[in-house]
């Protein structure tokens, strides 16, 4: 009986992919093909009666049904280059994805809370006013109309004149905040100049909404600020001209002219309104003031002491 093929290539190879895929087409040996056709053919010619040499042969083909390509058992080439990940594997690409998008949730989550001292703008500049009538409230100042705003609203003199220290301190600050230099508003600056009798002080002091850098421009500071609780950690150091340190965000901190002729020195802080707390002042010289018995528990102190020091009167420097 006739065997019944698929159509062989003269390199013995046949196609096993439709002509129409977009599927690049992928030879392969026949040999399992003739094989399978062959194995049939076996099986058709068990199941047939024997024909005898006296029965008529019939010279007409008999029907064979239709044999389907036989697919290699081996993947095609064109997909040796992807990689097929078994079930654990999958398993453990999960795992490791969960963690890292844990991880990114909780830098995310702890990134949203830390945020400058002033929030960063939204605009060139912001000119601040006091008529809100005419401007538009952003980050603690009125803002006037950028159109009318002129070189004097970035601008401030008198930096370089000496001020009176005679005072119970021995200091005097003079601060050019968004208050001297409206265009100041939003950009998170503010710069303060010094000046220091002999032996005279910045007392402790901090700024809840700034950290500082100083530079001394004449004389020798003896300057230091104390970490929060629990190590409430003293650094100090002696400045001379020249010489510039930094007071970390909020923390305690204080400048001494331990030179026999005056001083001055220059700081720049971080917002446009840093504030200060003077240490002395904010507890001894509150208003109202603090209950003797709340201080004298607090520093240790017989409150007739405490009475003292709360009527004395706490000199402002700033």
């Amino acid at each position: 009986m006739p065997v019944h093929t698929l159509p062989i290539h003269d390199d013995g190879t046949f196609n096993f992919l439709p002509p129409t895929s977009s599927v690049p087409h992928e030879t392969v040996p026949h040999e399992d093909t003739i094989s399978s056709a062959a194995s049939l053919d076996n099986e058709m010619s068990s199941d047939a009666p024997p024909v005898s040499d006296s029965s008529p042969v019939s010279t007409s083909a008999q029907p064979i049904p239709p044999i389907r390509s036989v697919r290699s058992r081996q993947p095609p080439s064109y997909l040796k280059h992807y990689h097929c990940p078994t079930l654990p594997h999958v398993a453990n690409l999960v795992q490791s994805d969960s963690k890292l998008l844990v991880a990114f949730v909780v830098l995310a989550l702890a990134s949203s809370f830390a945020s400058a001292s002033d929030p960063s703008p939204l605009q060139d500049f912001c000119v601040a006013i006091d008529d809100y009538k005419n401007g538009v409230f952003v980050n603690g100042k009125f803002c006037q109309d950028p159109k009318l705003a002129t070189p004097d609203n970035f601008f401030f003199s008198g930096f370089n004149i000496p001020r009176n220290t005679s005072n119970p301190v021995g200091s005097t600050v003079t601060p050019v905040s968004v208050d001297q230099i409206p265009g100041l508003n939003t950009l998170g600056l503010f710069l303060a100049r010094t000046d220091y009798a002999p032996y005279g002080q910045n007392p402790p002091h901090n700024h809840p909404r700034a950290s500082e850098i100083i530079f001394v421009q004449e004389g020798t500071l003896y300057v230091g600020f104390v970490t929060s609780n629990p190590d409430n950690k003293l650094f100090t150091k002696i400045l001379n001209k020249g010489d510039v340190f930094v007071f970390p965000f909020g923390l305690i901190h204080f400048q001494f002219n331990i030179g026999k002729t005056n001083a001055v020195s220059f700081s720049a802080l971080s917002s446009q309104n840093p504030g200060v707390t003077t240490i002395a002042n904010a507890v001894f010289g509150s208003n109202p003031p603090i209950n003797p018995d709340v201080l004298a528990r607090a520093f240790q102190l017989d409150q007739n002491v405490v009475k003292s020091l709360q009527a004395k009167f706490w000199w402002d420097n700033n």
